[in-house]
């Protein structure tokens, strides 16, 4: 009867790799850092980030004081008493709804639209064989080394001609073709997708329209994201745009009802009132990047990762 040889147990090893039971491993409440260095710059880290974040707190704290504490000396980081009612009190001093609608309808349209165009573009400029692509992105690149103080009375004067002064129009219209960084950042980002995926879904029979919602835009969503928040931001926050082309006050939007605030209430030594408005106004930008915060990461983590 033939004998089997006796097979060891014990797990091979190769030549200059310990197994993973017996690399050492942090312990519970150990130290991450491994240098003077990285807790110099960890401090230095801590300290810009609080630096950053006093100005928000002493907005939150002025818009819960009264109009006297507000002057208190030393100054009260904790109101005492809380005043709730400068938040009743701003629905009644302004139109703040009607501009947050406005604000809202030029926001929203701008970057669901413009996004859309400025994604289809970068594609186009970094994938598509158009000629003289190069040339035409050189030069609307040089459009954005333009001022924007050279171009206000030109504009002004065309929407005026054409009857747009004092309409939500000239703030949205414009952006609805897209947005030059926007369409830089995501050219950039795609010329690391390897033309060989687009060719070959071309091969297969698929459309440009179909390459680029299938294959193109997961792709890119991280990146978008990032953008999508700048630039939410920005059209939220304007304010050159709408005190050039809005008069009528059923058509301001957020920032110049504010503004408005400010003309008023800034005399009267109201300051809670005008805080607590700024920070109604801050609310959508926290929520979008709260919302997106995720997708801003990992385009942070893809760029960095790209050699």
């Amino acid at each position: 009867m033939a004998t089997t040889s006796a097979v060891p147990t014990a797990p091979l090893q190769t030549a200059g790799v310990e197994p993973d039971a017996a690399r050492p491993r942090r312990r519970r409440g150990e130290s991450r850092f491994r240098s003077p260095a990285d807790v110099i710059v960890f401090v230095v880290l801590c300290a810009g980030a609080v630096t950053m974040l006093l100005p928000l707190a002493w907005m939150i704290s002025t818009s819960l004081k009264t109009q006297e504490s507000v002057f208190a000396i030393p100054p009260q980081w904790i109101p005492n008493p809380v005043e709730w009612g400068n938040y009743a009190r701003i629905w009644e001093a302004g139109p703040i709804l009607s501009g947050i609608r406005n604000s809202a309808i030029v926001s929203l349209t701008v970057i669901v639209v413009g996004t859309i165009t400025s994604s289809y573009a970068a594609y186009g400029f970094s994938k598509m064989r158009i000629p003289g692509k190069n040339a035409l992105f050189l030069a609307l690149l040089g459009g954005i080394m333009i001022p924007f103080p050279a171009l206000m009375i030109p504009t002004f004067m065309l929407f005026s001609r054409i009857g747009w002064v004092d309409t939500l129009l000239p703030l949205i219209v414009p952006g609805l073709f897209g947005n030059l960084m926007m369409v830089f950042f995501l050219r950039q980002y795609l010329m690391s997708v390897p033309d060989s995926l687009i060719e070959a879904a071309v091969i297969d029979g698929a459309t440009h329209p179909q390459i680029f919602w299938r294959i193109v835009l997961p792709l890119i969503r991280p990146a978008i994201a990032a953008q999508v928040i700048l630039w939410f931001m920005g059209t939220w926050n304007d304010y050159l745009g709408p005190i050039i082309y809005l008069n009528s006050e059923n058509v301001h939007t957020l920032q110049l009802v504010i503004a408005n605030f400010n003309a008023t209430y800034a005399v009267q030594t109201d300051y809670p009132l005008i805080m607590a408005a700024s920070l109604v106004a801050l609310v959508p930008v926290l929520a979008v990047f709260l919302i997106f915060q995720r997708q801003i990461i990992e385009s942070i983590a893809l760029t960095g990762s790209k050699g």
